[in-house]
């Protein structure tokens, strides 16, 4: 059974950081692109980072720079350092694992957690 756990939402005052993490199990986890989303009220899910199989790393402009992706293939896990907060980063945050093989593409996403970013 695959499972996708988020960790490290909550409240952050504007300017501040946050750290998520997603704690992967049941994939072949240094094979897949980890990818963070990000969906706020009223808008579509936008990809925000993602890292490949190789680490090689992209972000949507609105968070590069502030924003740092990072994974652990060792522990499974994929990692979100955000930092100089904003409160347009205010949104459920998804984590994403996929693969593209002679099968098809194969994907699975987290539950959710929620960064508020707000005085």
């Amino acid at each position: 059974q695959v499972q996708l756990v988020e960790s490290g939402g909550g409240l952050v005052q504007p300017g501040g950081s946050l750290r998520l993490s997603c704690a992967a199990s049941g994939i072949l986890f240094r094979l897949y692109t980890m990818g963070w989303y990000r969906q706020a009220p009223g808008k579509q899910r936008e990809l925000v980072a993602a890292i490949t199989s190789d680490s090689s790393t992209n972000y949507v402009d609105s968070v590069a720079g502030r924003f740092t992706i990072s994974r652990d293939n060792a522990k499974m896990t994929v990692y979100l350092q955000m930092n100089s907060l904003k409160s347009e980063d205010t949104a459920v945050y998804y984590c994403n694992a996929k693969v593209k093989n002679s099968f098809g593409v194969r994907e699975y996403w987290g539950q959710g957690t929620q960064v508020t970013v707000s005085s």
